[in-house]
């Protein structure tokens, strides 16, 4: 699946979510959400022999590197998207599933990553 599918599944998880599902779905979209941010910064590594390397770091190093490749507003957004998103994926009993509101944020931002990479007009 391309990184739009997966994040067009959290989208469609997102909106049609049953009330008799009231358990983990916010952590299901949570999940398919960070796949697909995930998925297109590897795309976005791909594109370029020179920062094709990128792919074999750690998350937090691609994301720290980010901000030189693209735009640094969208960069930080992503990046605060993936440290949410990661956070939302681990169940903790204490903690609350993050709201719809929030996931559909993130859902967004993650959709323009994609747009960005798919336009070419990271900067």
């Amino acid at each position: 699946m391309t990184p739009a599918d997966v994040l067009a599944a959290a989208r469609d998880l997102l909106e049609r979510h049953a009330p008799a599902r009231a358990g983990g779905w916010q952590r299901a979209v949570a999940l398919l959400t960070r796949q697909a941010l995930e998925q297109g910064i590897e795309e976005f590594w791909a594109t370029d022999p020179a920062t094709a390397g990128l792919r074999e770091a750690t998350m937090k190093t691609q994301l720290t590197c980010l901000p030189e490749y693209l735009r640094p507003r969208l960069a930080r957004e992503i990046s605060y998207v993936w440290a949410a998103l990661s956070s939302a994926c681990h169940y903790h009993p204490y903690d609350l599933a993050p709201t719809g509101a929030e996931l559909a944020g993130w859902i967004d931002t993650v959709a323009a990553l994609l747009a960005a990479i798919k336009s070419d007009d990271g900067q």
